[in-house]
């Protein structure tokens, strides 16, 4: 068997995405749950997760090798393939994500995304409401309210899922997922390079999610 090298993996955007992403979820659950920050906050926090969600979305088709949805979305035989050699001690290293941390990643994004977009709808009907509120019926109020209040839930059960994962990957297959989310680099039987793009290109796209953020919000809560 080929001896393994560290090779740079992840970029910092989606190093930075991760663990920023992660702070935010932590903060908002915080704040809903306990009440440590003020609403005020859990909806500034909130703003910030749906650009931060969108432009990994477009980091996702415009970003580097390992970052994009064509280079870890796989189809079910993959999948299961990948599950049954996990099972079996065979444990086959991807550069980025494998096919079930890829798909876990679009689980992710999606109930994320779900959860800040109805955010955008939410009211309690007594101080506080979405600055989208208003823009909608009282029914579809209610209703996206029922499910921002329900996907937490799902949310922290991916999280949950997600967690445990890693968890196994280091203890069954001295396999750590999480060291090269920190440092950009892992060890890899076959090394070869990959394609990264400029740090600049993050930038513009994540002004461009958060101008998008931002107009939608300003818009929601014009007179």
């Amino acid at each position: 068997m080929p001896e393994s090298r560290p090779i740079a993996v992840w970029d910092l955007p989606t190093r930075l995405f991760h663990w920023t992403l992660v702070v935010l979820i932590a903060l908002q659950y915080a704040s809903g749950e306990f009440g440590w920050l003020s609403m005020e906050w859990h909806f500034l926090l909130g703003y910030a997760t749906l650009a931060l969600v969108l432009f990994r979305v477009l980091w996702g088709f415009l970003g580097s090798q390992t970052s994009r949805f064509s280079d870890f979305v796989r189809g079910p035989g993959a999948l299961f393939g990948y599950a049954a050699d996990f099972v079996r001690g065979h444990l086959v290293h991807s550069p980025g994500h494998n096919p079930l941390g890829g798909w876990s990643v679009l689980a992710m994004l999606a109930c994320v995304a779900l959860q800040a977009a109805t955010g955008l709808f939410t009211s309690d009907d007594v101080l506080d409401e979405g600055p989208l509120t208003g823009k909608v019926s009282s029914t579809t109020v209610a209703l996206m309210s029922r499910i921002h209040a329900i996907n937490r839930y799902v949310l922290v059960a991916l999280i949950a899922l997600h967690v445990g994962a890693v968890a196994l990957h280091f203890v069954l297959r001295n396999h750590n997922l999480l060291a090269p989310m920190v440092t950009g680099r892992a060890r890899h039987p076959e090394p070869r390079e990959l394609r990264f793009v400029p740090v600049w290109r993050a930038v513009a796209l994540l002004a461009l999610a958060a101008a998008v953020v931002w107009g939608l919000v300003a818009w929601g809560e014009a007179a």
